[in-house]
């Protein structure tokens, strides 16, 4: 009998279809195309085919727009929205617009010419995230802005279009709806509960273990209760914070490790998955929040949206979020130092 399950922060609901339920070698797919070995732009030796750096993390003594870096941020050459001018906030009729004014920046993860952000050393990971946290600390002064999403396409079916492993950072003049709904549906609960709902959320899955992915003193990784994807994954700070950007250096170097590990077992478990990640933080300019907690949501794009999805906002998840942490808490795969080589030893 399929289960109807109800996301406890946004009210979505989700179908959890067993019937359909494959196992995880089910969704392995052919091996990709190999890709013809040419010129990489974001290769060292190549800084001047992009647009000049905005920052890099850089060994002592080289020069900006030169090799020597370790992870470096250029503008995206086709940006979503413009850096520069002027929001003019207008109406017509009923319908509201503005300049489509903002940030769109590439972070470039690694010198090396590699695809795959789970194969990087956990320092490299680490230092992506302590780029997040810097980028999003500066564009925050910015008055014209609202809200920072850190985002990655890993391989070309979540929509990477260069292989060179990179992720995004798209910074809007006004809350996206999904953060919206997020931090409406928190409040609600908090206003009624006087509690987090993230933190509660944490300490019920630390406590049933059943969809726990990893978990290490600062972190949890667990799929979700309502997942609407097979083998979705969650990364959450067990200490409450509403903004990615005020966590400390130390608590972003544990959280590499974590995943580093995730998406080691999900390539492991579904033989190399695209996938997305979406950094989820509160928008700029407000206090620490006590309803809010910043999390990062990793989907494997195993499955597709279809008509039914689109016209009713269900998802139709095939795989039991429950089966989906057991499969990957017990996947063995290699980790950073201090971390161990199963979640259910964690």
């Amino acid at each position: 009998m399929p289960d109807l399950r109800k996301d406890p922060i946004v009210g979505r609901w989700v179908i959890i279809a067993t019937d359909r339920a494959k196992r995880p070698h089910d969704y392995q797919r052919p091996p990709a195309p190999q890709a013809v070995s040419g010129f990489c732009p974001f290769c060292p030796g190549n800084e001047s085919h992009t647009p000049p750096e905005i920052l890099a993390f850089r060994e002592p003594g080289t020069a900006a727009n030169q090799t020597g870096w370790r992870v470096r941020v250029i503008p995206n050459k086709f940006p979503a929205l413009q850096i520069e001018g002027d929001l003019e906030k207008r109406g017509d009729g009923i319908f509201d617009l503005m300049n489509g004014v903002g940030a769109h920046e590439v972070i470039i993860e690694s010198p090396a010419h590699e695809s795959s952000m789970a194969r990087l050393p956990v320092d490299a990971i680490r230092e992506v995230l302590w780029m997040y946290r810097d980028r999003l600390s500066d564009l925050q002064r910015d008055k014209r802005f609202v809200h920072g999403l850190a985002f990655k396409n890993s391989g070309p079916a979540a929509g990477a279009s260069l292989e060179h492993c990179h992720s995004q950072l798209i910074v809007v003049p006004i809350v996206p709806i999904t953060i919206a709904e997020e931090l409406r549906g928190s409040l609600e609960f908090y206003k009624y509960r006087d509690r987090c709902i993230f933190c509660d959320m944490l300490r019920q899955e630390v406590d049933q273990r059943e969809r726990v992915v990893l978990e290490t003193e600062e972190f949890v990784a667990f799929c979700p209760f309502a997942s609407r994807f097979p083998y979705e994954t969650w990364i959450v700070p067990k200490r409450h914070s509403s903004h990615f950007e005020t966590t400390s250096r130390e608590s972003l170097a544990a959280m590499a490790g974590v995943l580093q590990g995730v998406l080691r077992k999900l390539e492991r478990a579904l033989d190399n998955p695209p996938y997305n990640y979406m950094l989820h933080t509160a928008p700029f300019g407000s206090a620490d929040l006590p309803h809010y907690h910043w999390h990062l949501e990793i989907i494997p794009r195993v499955t597709g949206i279809a008509g039914f999805e689109w016209g009713s906002g269900f998802y139709i998840n095939s795989v039991l979020p429950e089966q989906a942490g057991a499969i990957l808490r017990d996947t063995v795969v290699e980790l950073g130092a201090g971390l161990p080589t199963r979640g259910s030893d964690c």
